[in-house]
């Protein structure tokens, strides 16, 4: 598959550059980041650059992903924003399936933008003239209230927490998982935690096997 851009009104998606290396380094060596993503930590400019130069590329040429850089719709070759991406599971079966995982800067967080990038990445996933999924699945360590957020709002259903599920670093984490069907409404179908606060959302997430960092 060759890569693309998905934009509307709101949002403006599309391949990191070489322009970005040093940006997505910036981001990436970010405390959030590290605490929540798998990327590598101390991230080095080496690891965006591989990132940009060689994962990016060989998942949209296998057809086993796609990864877009956000950006604004007012701004499409302006400063990285944040990273979104999918990960076809490539079980042998015509109901296709793939997960979803991103990350945004801290000034971009807090206005809907990575909402508005999910929406139009799953429309896009689940339309026959696009990818055709079945289903989605969404993941996070738990505690990561800001991805949740995201996926929440898109329509997850969150089915539950699974010990040791996700791996970091070599060190394994409870993950909470959720998940999308092609026929389910895009919004939220249960009631937000009551527990949780949006002034707890300070967190932000990509999926281990999403090449988003």
């Amino acid at each position: 598959m060759e890569p693309f851009v998905l934009a509307n009104e709101h949002v403006h998606l599309a391949t990191p550059t070489a322009a970005d290396v040093d940006r997505i380094t910036e981001l990436c060596q970010g405390a959030e980041i590290a605490a929540w993503t798998t990327v590598p930590s101390p991230y080095t400019r080496a690891d965006a650059a591989s990132y940009i130069e060689e994962v990016v590329p060989e998942s949209w040429r296998t057809g086993r992903g796609s990864t877009w850089a956000i950006r604004r719709p007012d701004a499409p070759e302006g400063p990285v924003l944040g990273m979104i991406g999918l990960a076809l599971d490539t079980s042998p079966t015509p109901e296709r399936s793939a997960e979803i995982g991103y990350w945004l800067a801290p000034e971009a967080r807090g206005e809907g933008l990575m909402t508005e990038a999910g929406r139009i990445v799953t429309d896009w996933a689940f339309d026959d003239e696009g990818l055709g999924l079945a289903r989605m699945v969404w993941t996070a360590f738990t505690g990561n209230w800001a991805s949740r957020r995201v996926a929440w709002r898109l329509g997850f259903r969150v089915e539950g927490t699974v010990r040791g599920f996700g791996v970091q670093r070599g060190v394994r984490r409870d993950a909470w998982i959720g998940t999308l069907l092609a026929g389910d409404p895009r919004e939220p179908v249960e009631p937000w935690p009551s527990a949780q606060t949006d002034g707890d959302l300070a967190g932000i997430d990509v999926v281990s096997r999403v090449p988003a960092g």
